[in-house]
């Protein structure tokens, strides 16, 4: 019954987060549940007895059970429209600073998008650590192969072949997490001064990197469920951009996933225009259903898209292991990109491989998922009741923890991030995800952590803040 019947909780959850289990409606009996799923009342009950105590259901005595009231419902943020031209990404100061602010160890850590270390197996790492180091060779203690160690490889190989994702351990070179892939990645494939697609609002981190390699950018307007892959395919066909950097899965900071017709589109779109496809695949293990979806790559046939990750966001962030795995038709470049990749710790590989062998990763994320799903819609919840009576809306991810939270007009974020600073509160900007300040009203936020009752006081003091803010933009129109 271990693992079942959490599966089966995870489902119904995600029906009831998801509207398709209104509140009020009477579930099917134990019996008649534990027959349509084939398993035995005893793996039922308990599957109904998590989502009660989850506070998702209720029982009510000689009648059944029925779904909880879900509470509050908002609008999702609204898409911006612009124009799709080359251009340098700014603010990279601001970037770096508003970086630097989000891991400062003395700030409540709503920036920066990272999991509670009360998410992070820390018993199982460690055993797999002092196994690795136990059962260790000789030759791991000397230099080891730039490429990564293939132990660690073959783990991986086999770990995403058991979600369908088939990658030959002679393609994956390791790294020290997604960004220094992505950045060996970009520099082997462009030059500076080249241009990069991105759909905008896109991560600030990736930004970040673009910029600090003298890199532009042609964004591509991004929505709630993605973008729109005409615009798309106009930027790959007449911006003259040779790569563009993409997240298809639960993207930072949206949460979008693209369905897998517009993956294999965008697929047929790199080798149609010769223009390759990094794909950014680090939330895919952080999917609120328990099957993972897989990437871009699953439908490339012709070499186009270079998959890029770590375990950073479905681990921990001090866990530095990631991966880019090159296809076959660049091979030709396998030099260049030894001689800019840098060796990874080898037995921080041996211990992560060890996890994957040893299924204490899966289990881990097994566990995770339904935990994710349920902190993220605590979160939102609570940010809605926070900031009731505003006029705000806010995304729904279908995976990862990145909250994007849109303001009314008359608020800028950036005055709200310098507030939030003097109090000891982190939060990132909306102005760097994108140029042109387009995204001035929002703000991005973590939903990492447990929704504590120090975190609680955070958001109802960011909105009580707006709340004053808006009330001076009242008295200055009468006044007027």
């Amino acid at each position: 019954m271990g693992i079942q019947y959490r599966d089966l909780a995870h489902q119904l959850a995600q029906k009831i987060y998801a509207g398709e289990l209104g509140a009020g409606q009477r579930l099917s009996s134990l019996r008649q549940f534990a027959q349509s799923q084939q398993v035995s009342l005893n793996t039922a009950k308990s599957c109904y007895e998590l989502l009660e105590a989850q506070g998702l259901i209720t029982a009510k005595p000689q009648a059944g059970y029925f779904v909880q009231p879900q509470a509050l419902a908002v609008a999702v943020p609204q898409h911006v429209d612009f124009a799709v031209t080359a251009r340098e990404v700014s603010n990279l100061e601001l970037q770096i600073e508003i970086q630097e602010a989000s891991i400062h160890d003395q700030m409540i850590h709503l920036g920066s998008i990272q999991l509670s270390p009360n998410l992070v197996p820390v018993e199982a790492l460690r055993r797999s650590i002092q196994r690795a180091l136990k059962h260790s060779k000789p030759e791991d203690f000397l230099y080891s192969d730039k490429q990564g160690h293939r132990r660690l490889r073959e783990a991986l190989s086999a770990h995403w072949a058991e979600d369908g994702i088939y990658m030959a351990a002679e393609d994956i070179y390791i790294s020290n997490g997604c960004m220094p892939a992505l950045s060996v990645v970009i520099q082997t494939l462009t030059q500076e001064g080249d241009s990069i697609i991105v759909p905008t609002p896109n991560f600030n981190g990736q930004l970040q990197l673009l910029a600090s390699l003298n890199r532009k950018i042609v964004e591509v307007p991004a929505h709630a469920n993605g973008f729109d892959l005409n615009r798309f395919e106009q930027a790959m066909r007449d911006s003259g951009a040779k790569a563009c950097l993409l997240t298809a899965n639960f993207q930072n900071p949206l949460g979008f996933c693209l369905s897998p017709a517009e993956k294999e589109k965008i697929a047929q779109l790199a080798a149609q225009y010769q223009c390759y496809v990094i794909e950014d695949d680090i939330y895919a293990e952080c999917s609120f259903d328990l099957k993972r979806p897989l990437p871009i790559q699953y439908w490339d046939r012709q070499g186009y898209v270079i998959y890029c990750g770590s375990v950073s966001k479905s681990l921990s962030t001090a866990y530095r292991v990631g991966w880019f795995c090159m296809p076959s038709r660049l091979n030709h470049l396998r030099a260049q990109l030894l001689t800019r990749h840098v060796a990874v710790n080898t037995p921080l590989q041996l211990g992560l491989a060890d996890l994957i062998y040893s299924r204490a990763y899966r289990e881990h994320l097994n566990r995770l998922k339904p935990c994710l799903m349920q902190q993220v819609e605590q979160y939102r919840q609570f940010l809605i009741q926070a900031f009731s009576g505003i006029d705000i809306r806010l995304n729904q991810p279908k995976g990862g923890y990145a909250l994007w939270l849109q303001l009314p007009e008359a608020i800028h974020s950036l005055d709200l991030y310098r507030y939030a600073q003097q109090q000891g509160i982190s939060i990132v900007p909306g102005i760097v995800f994108g140029e042109e300040q387009r995204y001035k009203n929002c703000i991005r936020l973590n939903a990492g952590h447990e929704l504590s009752t120090e975190i609680r006081q955070a958001i109802e003091c960011l909105a009580n803040w707006t709340r004053r803010q808006l009330d001076y933009v009242v008295l200055d129109s009468k006044s007027a």
